[in-house]
């Protein structure tokens, strides 16, 4: 078996990244993704942006192991070819706006009528109704909305600033596909087909809850003592470069203490125990001598104490140093592929481990707009000259 989803069939006609990357997932565990796109341009992230041989970076990481069709779903025969994959499909995957699918001929309903046993994904910006629902959104929109910005505030620079990255859009991808996965479990236990609606919103705010609301989980927590996670990480320079350590128990205060080459700090009543270190004077003065104290050594010296005394932490890498960090170089992390027209690239191989049903994240490099289009349409049932036919209509390519 290659994954653990071997045997599942998915339909991905969604665009830039919160379907895709979720599809590219169940394709990484083993399922049969095939990803639908207009003929022509196909979907907006293959406009050039980090564009060779037409691949764009973003593509090539929202849609390894998949196949793809170009296909014409704005016209009547379009869809009638659709329904006809639908009936042997297993998952279909779409993020168009709440409605779209329906005047399509595509939604939830029309497709149960053909496959029953359809697991059936809408992923949308807020949800399928309420005072949000018709609006346009991309991934920053949902971090202003639910918590992001207002803790991205560095000690340096006490300014709201947005995550600079898609987490509201991966957050909702590693969402739905676990939401697939757990409903084809309930499929296999009876439960028949479902339908699974994901908002960003839901899932941005979910992801970003457990520690980003601390303050905010407990009523009343103006007279408890204790601090948000994001009040304590910071970044700390030091005499070359920039370091990252973080100590959450007394053992690893006192190995920090000593790594510095400051163990009277241990016995020193402001800072000695969890509860003076809280005291907000006591904090900013503690703060303020380990700044000094790691900016007068070079960053190699100091990792070297920290990691003797046992004190989590680590270098700030730039982007280029990832790929030469040696434990993701033992890890073999990072995947080297030569794709016939765009040449070579690099992605992250998927993190998890199955040790029974390995994913094989070479199995498939990303399709070029419509490759796989003749192929999948004579597995479907289409003769060479129907799909001819529909060729000349435009169709497909």
């Amino acid at each position: 078996m290659s994954g653990p989803l071997e045997g599942i069939k998915v339909i991905d006609v969604s665009a830039v990244v919160s379907g895709p990357l979720a599809a590219m997932i169940l394709g990484d565990q083993g399922a049969d993704v095939i990803k639908v796109e207009p003929p022509g341009i196909g979907e907006v992230v293959r406009l050039p942006n980090f564009e060779r041989g037409g691949l764009t970076s973003l593509f090539i990481n929202c849609n390894r192991n998949k196949r793809g069709v170009a296909l014409d779903l704005s016209k009547p025969d379009g869809v009638e070819v659709m329904y006809e994959m639908i009936k042997t499909t297993d998952v279909f995957i779409q993020n168009w706006r709440p409605g779209a699918a329906d005047r399509l001929g595509l939604g939830e309903a029309k497709l149960r009528e053909i496959n029953p046993n359809l697991i059936y994904c809408s992923i949308s910006g807020f949800g399928p109704s309420g005072p949000y629902s018709d609006r346009r959104v991309y991934d920053p929109i949902i971090q202003g909305l639910t918590g992001h910005p207002a803790i991205q505030m560095s000690q340096d620079f006490p300014i709201p600033d947005l995550v600079r990255h898609i987490v509201a859009d991966k957050s909702t991808s590693y969402t739905a596909a676990q939401a697939i996965t757990a409903a084809l479990f309930a499929r296999d236990r009876g439960a028949g087909g479902q339908h699974i609606e994901v908002p960003m919103i839901d899932a941005s705010l979910a992801f970003f809850w457990p520690d980003g609301m601390i303050r905010h989980t407990l009523e009343n927590t103006e007279e408890l003592p204790g601090n948000s996670l994001y009040e304590t990480y910071r970044l700390w320079h030091t005499q070359d470069g920039q370091i990252i350590y973080f100590t959450a128990s007394q053992v690893e205060h006192e190995g920090l203490f000593n790594a510095l080459g400051h163990p009277e700090w241990i016995t020193d009543p402001r800072f000695a125990t969890t509860e003076s270190r809280m005291v907000p004077e006591n904090a900013e003065a503690l703060g303020a001598l380990i700044d000094e104290a790691l900016r007068a050594s070079p960053t190699d010296e100091l990792l070297e104490k920290m990691q003797a005394n046992d004190v989590p932490s680590g270098r700030v890498l730039g982007l280029e140093e990832i790929f030469e960090d040696p434990q993701i170089v033992h890890n073999e992390t990072i995947l080297e592929f030569n794709h016939p027209t765009a040449g070579k690239y690099h992605q992250a191989k998927p993190a998890a481990r199955f040790h029974s049903t390995p994913q094989d994240p070479r199995k498939r490099m990303p399709p070029l707009l419509g490759e796989h289009t003749e192929e999948v349409l004579l597995e479907t049932g289409f003769s060479a000259e129907k799909i001819e036919a529909l060729r000349e209509q435009g169709i497909v390519p």
